[in-house]
C-alpha cells in the first residue's frame, strides 16, 4: 500500500558546438529562472499555452514554460476552488468516495479533456492502511473547475464481498483502485490505466463520449504487478517518434527512505503486452507470494530503471556551493509529448538530499536513444535543445551516476571519470566512448552492455554554468548519466580547495573534528596536529579535564604536482562544563568569556535591523524581543551530539512556530524551541527538529506574562525537555544536527516564521547532557 500522507501534503541555449564550458566565458549568458511548487504525484495536461499538473491531496500547479510553477491549490479543504461551487465543496461533492474509503483526503488525480471540450477529473480516495479505495470522475467546463461529481467508477477492498469482476475481493490479485491515468491511443480510443500495490496495475477501455468504462470489463486487464509488489503510479505516453506506447511506473516506497524510482516498458499496443529492454513481459512481474509483504527483490530486476535517488555531489573546492544536485525518491511521474517541437518531457515529484520529506515538482527532457528507449537528461529542463556537438567539447572530467536496477534508500553518489581524447574512459570506471552522428553517444564500460544515449548541453544549478551532459541506457535496462566538470589545472584545483577549506568555529571545540581527507578531482588532504594527544591527525578530540588547550592543525593539499598548506588554530575546551553563558545584563556578551557577543538582527536570521530592549529579569536584566527583532549568536556554539540548552522565558504572546532558541546546520537540518508548537502536538510548547520532523511536544504551554525555565538535553539521540526543572518529555532518536563547527544559532528568529514576542534571560549552553538534578538546580 502507498503510505498515507501527514505533513507532506503540504533564454535559448547556444548550440552545443558553440558553447565554451568555462564559466567565465559564459558571463553574457542569462541564468535560467525557476520557481518551484509542490504537487505530489503530478499528472500533466496542457491547455492552450499552459501546462497544469494535478496530484494527491487535491494539489495543483500551472506553468507556461515548465520551469516556473504557480501553485493553484494545495490541500483537500472546504475552500479548495477546484470543487468550490456555491455551498458545494469537495467534501459534499465527493462524500460517497470519502465514505467508502473511510478517509478525508484524496490521492493522485488525473485530468483529461474529452471530445465534448469538458475536463474530466479522475479522482480517488484510499483508506491508506488497506486497499479500500474508491475511484470516480468529476466534470468541469474549465480546467480550474469547479468540478461536479459524476459518480464512482470502481471500488476495492470489499473484504469477503463480490468485487467488480464478480469474484470475492482478493488483494493479491485484484487492484487497489487508485492512481488513475486516462489517455487516448493513436487510433482515438480512450483507456484508463490504474492501480497500486495489491493486485497490480490494470487497464480498461473507456467510453470517449462520457468518460466512463465500457461495460463488461470488471477491473480490466492486468499489465504488471501483483502479490502486493510495490509498483504504482502508472502513466502511458505514445511517441510518434518511435510508434511505441511507453508505460511508466514507480517501484519502491514513496518516502525519503522508500527507494522510489521511475521505470518504463514499451508496447506496440496501448493495452500491452509491455516489455522491458531485455524483452521481459511485465505481466509476469510480481512479488513472490511466499515472501513477506512488499518483497522488492522479486521485481527489482525488471523494467528499464530511468532514475532513482542520486546526487552529483560537489566535492570540496569544486565550482559552486552546497552539496550538489540530485534527488531522493523521485517518482510517480507523468509525461508529455509536444507535437509542435517533437520534445518529450518527464514530469515527476521528488524529495532532495538533506531535505527530509519536502517535495517539489521537477521536469526533465527525455530523448529517444538509438534503440528507441527514452533517456532522461541529468538536470531539470531549462529550455535546452538538442544540437550538433563537437567532439572536443565532450572530452573532459565528468561526474557519473549509474542508477543500477536496485530498489534502495541509498542515494547513489557520482563517481569521477574522464572521457579522453583517445576515446577511452578512465577513472572510477574504465572503457571506451564514441560520438555517434551529431549528438549521439555510445559508451562501452567494463562489465556492462553498451550504453546508447545522447549528449546535450544543460544548465547545472550547482556550478551555475552550462555543461555538457550525457544520458544513456544499456540493453540491460540500466541508465547512466554524466555531467562535465568545469576544466581546471591541478594548481587551480589546489587553490580552490585552499580557499574553501574551513573547520568552522574552532575557538571552543568540544567534539571530534571532521577533517576532510579529499577534495575536488581526486585531490588529497593530509592533516598534522601540533598536539596529537589532544587532537589526533584524524580529528579525534581528547578534551582535558583540567583546562583548555590550544594547538595547530595543518592541512597539506595535493593534486598531481601542485601542493599547498593551510593552518588552523584550535582551542579544545575543558571536558564537559559550561560552554557559553549569555546573561543579557544590558548587553549580549558571553559571560563565560569564550564566544563572541551576540548581534541584534531583524525579523529573520538573514535580515538586518531590529531593536533589542532590556528589563528586570530573573537574574539581573533580561532581553526583550519586540516581535521584529532577533539575536544572531556566534556560529559553532554546539558541535556535537551531547549538549544542554537552558534559559528563562516570559512570552508576551503565544504564536505558533515562533522560536526562542534556534540552531541549524542547514535550512533543512535544525532544532527549534517553541512556546507554541504546531497542530500535531495540539499547539503545545515543544522542541522541534526539521531533520527528520522530530516532535517533542510537552503536553502544555508555558504561561504568557510569567517566567518559566526551559531546558533540553541531548545525549547521542536521547533527548529530555524540562519546564521549571521538571521533565516533560523524554525520547530517543533525536536527530544529530550539529555534526560540525559551522552551525548557525539565533534567538527569537529563524528563516521563516514570525519572530518571538517576549523576554528571555540567562541562556546557558553546556557541552554535555546535564542530569535531572543539574537542570532542576538551574531552575531554582
Amino acid at each position: 500500500m502507498k503510505k498515507p500522507f501527514s505533513r507532506w501534503g503540504i533564454g535559448a541555449l547556444l548550440a552545443s558546438s558553440l558553447i565554451s564550458l568555462n564559466a567565465a566565458a559564459q558571463a553574457g549568458f542569462t541564468q535560467p529562472a525557476f520557481k518551484n511548487a509542490s504537487v505530489h504525484d503530478p499528472s500533466v495536461i496542457k491547455v492552450g499555452d499552459t501546462f497544469y499538473v494535478f496530484g494527491s491531496h487535491l494539489a495543483a500547479a500551472k506553468t507556461k514554460d515548465l520551469m516556473n510553477w504557480e501553485q493553484v491549490t494545495d490541500s483537500v479543504s472546504a475552500t479548495n476552488k477546484l470543487f468550490l461551487n456555491g455551498s458545494a465543496n469537495v467534501f459534499t461533492e465527493l462524500s460517497e468516495a470519502f465514505s467508502w474509503a473511510q478517509s478525508n483526503t484524496l490521492w493522485a488525480a488525473d485530468v483529461r479533456q474529452l471530445a465534448d471540450g469538458k475536463f474530466y477529473m479522475y479522482y480517488n480516495a484510499c483508506k491508506g492502511d488497506s486497499p479500500r479505495s474508491a475511484l470516480g470522475v468529476a466534470v468541469a467546463n474549465s480546467i480550474e473547475g469547479p468540478y461536479v461529481d459524476k459518480g464512482l467508477i470502481l471500488q476495492s477492498g470489499m473484504w469477503g464481498q463480490a468485487s467488480a469482476d464478480g469474484t470475492v475481493y482478493d488483494a493479491l490479485k485484484h487492484p487497489n483502485t487508485v492512481d488513475p491515468h486516462v489517455f487516448f491511443d493513436n487510433g482515438g480510443r480512450l483507456w484508463m490505466i490504474y492501480g497500486s500495490y495489491s493486485g497490480g496495475i490494470f487497464i480498461m477501455q473507456m467510453n470517449p463520449s462520457n468518460g466512463m468504462p465500457l461495460p463488461g470489463q470488471g477491473y480490466g486487464k492486468r499489465l504488471i504487478g501483483g502479490n502486493h509488489s510495490r509498483i504504482e503510479g502508472a502513466f502511458v505516453l505514445y511517441s510518434p517518434a518511435t510508434s511505441y506506447y511507453y508505460m511508466f511506473t514507480s517501484f519502491g516506497g514513496l518516502d525519503a527512505t522508500g527507494g522510489y524510482n521511475m521505470r518504463v516498458a514499451r508496447s506496440l499496443n496501448p493495452d500491452g503486452p509491455y516489455l522491458d529492454a531485455q524483452g521481459n513481459n511485465m505481466a509476469n512481474v510480481k512479488s513472490d507470494p511466499s515472501k513477506p509483504l512488499f518483497d522488492d527483490a522479486s521485481i527489482a530486476p525488471y523494467g528499464v530503471k530511468m532514475m532513482g535517488s542520486f546526487l552529483f555531489d560537489r566535492k570540496l573546492g569544486e565550482t559552486g556551493t552546497g552539496i550538489g544536485t540530485g534527488y531522493v525518491s523521485p517518482g510517480h511521474n507523468s509525461a508529455y509529448y509536444d507535437a509542435a517541437t517533437g520534445r518529450h518531457f518527464l514530469v515527476f515529484h521528488s524529495r532532495f538530499p538533506e531535505r527530509g520529506e519536502q517535495h517539489e515538482i521537477r521536469t526533465h527532457q527525455m530523448f529517444m536513444n538509438a534503440d528507441g528507449w527514452p533517456v532522461v537528461t541529468p538536470y531539470r529542463f531549462a529550455n535546452e535543445k538538442l544540437a550538433a556537438v563537437r567532439r572536443e567539447f565532450v572530452v573532459g572530467d565528468y561526474l557519473l551516476v549509474n542508477h543500477g536496477k536496485d530498489i534502495s534508500a541509498t542515494v547513489k553518489k557520482a563517481q569521477s571519470i574522464t572521457l579522453n581524447a583517445t576515446g577511452t574512459v578512465t577513472g572510477a570506471v574504465t572503457g571506451s566512448w564514441a560520438l555517434v552522428g551529431s549528438n549521439g553517444v555510445e559508451l562501452q564500460l567494463a562489465g556492462a552492455a553498451p550504453y546508447k544515449g545522447v549528449l546535450v548541453s544543460q544548465w547545472d544549478e550547482t556550478s551555475k554554468s552550462y555543461v555538457m551532459t550525457f544520458s544513456a541506457l544499456s540493453r540491460d535496462g540500466v541508465s547512466i548519466m554524466g555531467s562535465r566538470l568545469v576544466p581546471r589545472t591541478d594548481a587551480q584545483v589546489v587553490t580552490a580547495i585552499y580557499n574553501e577549506l574551513s573547520l568552522g568555529n574552532t575557538s571552543a571545540v568540544t567534539a571530534n573534528l571532521n577533517l576532510p581527507a579529499s577534495g575536488a578531482r581526486g585531490a588529497t588532504i593530509a592533516w598534522t596536529s601540533s598536539n596529537p594527544a589532544v587532537v589526533s591527525n584524524t580529528g579525534v578530540v581528547n578534551a582535558s579535564p583540567n583546562g583548555d588547550v590550544t594547538l595547530t592543525l595543518t592541512a597539506r593539499i595535493t593534486k598531481g604536482t601542485a601542493t599547498t598548506v593551510k593552518a588552523f588554530t584550535v582551542t579544545v575546551r575543558k571536558a564537559g562544563g559550561l560552554l557559553a553563558h549569555y546573561a543579557f545584563d544590558g548587553n549580549l556578551f558571553d559571560a563565560n568569556g569564550v564566544f563572541a557577543p551576540g548581534t541584534v538582527i531583524g525579523s529573520r536570521i538573514d535580515v538586518a535591523g531590529g531593536s533589542l530592549g532590556y528589563e528586570a529579569g530573573v537574574k539581573g536584566n533580561a532581553a526583550v524581543f519586540n516581535g521584529a527583532t532577533g539575536v544572531r549568536l556566534p556560529n559553532g556554539l554546539i558541535s556535537s551530539n551531547n549538549y544542554t540548552v537552558a534559559l528563562w522565558l516570559k512570552p508576551a504572546q503565544l504564536n505558533a512556530f515562533s522560536t526562542t532558541f534556534f540552531g541549524a546546520r542547514t535550512t533543512d537540518s535544525w532544532i527549534s524551541l517553541l512556546p507554541k508548537g504546531h497542530d500535531f502536538v495540539g499547539g503545545a510548547s515543544m522542541l522541534w527538529s526539521g531533520t527528520a520532523w522530530y516532535d517533542a511536544g510537552l503536553g502544555m504551554n508555558i504561561p504568557v506574562g510569567r517566567w518559566s525555565h526551559l531546558a533540553f538535553s541531548v545525549k547521542n539521540g536521547a533527548v529530555n525537555v524540562y519546564v521549571d526543572g521538571v521533565k516533560k518529555f523524554s525520547g530517543a532518536n533525536f536527530p544529530n544536527v550539529f555534526t560540525n563547527t559551522s552551525g548557525v544559532f539565533a534567538l527569537g528568529v529563524n528563516w521563516w516564521d514570525a519572530p518571538y514576542v517576549g523576554s528571555m534571560d540567562d541562556l546557558r549552553i553546556y557541552g554535555t547532557a546535564l542530569t535531572d538534578a543539574d537542570v532542576a538546580a538551574l531552575a531554582r
